[in-house]
């Protein structure tokens, strides 16, 4: 495990990024301290990616357009729910 200082974090980043592609942890010390631990993505972890909401709609409804009276009937059936 490698040793760096918050000023060597904030000046030298690419050396520590460096060590962090050749898979070493790094211990972030402040006045000899050691106040955090940096460690490199495994190769499995992946980042979250956000779900494509409008390629969901599409799979769901598709070009579907819904009528006046399908959405008039709709609603009323959701008004039941609520007066019921």
């Amino acid at each position: 495990m490698k040793t760096a200082t918050v000023r060597e974090l904030r000046n030298e980043f690419a050396k520590l990024e460096a060590w962090l592609g050749e898979g070493e942890e790094i211990c972030i010390e402040k006045r000899g301290q050691a106040i955090a631990m940096l460690s490199p993505m495994s190769k499995k972890e992946k980042p979250f990616k956000m779900p494509d909401f409008a390629a969901r709609l599409e799979a769901t409804w598709g070009d579907r357009v819904f009528s006046e009276k399908e959405v008039a009937e709709m609603r009323a059936y959701e008004l039941e729910g609520e007066e019921g």
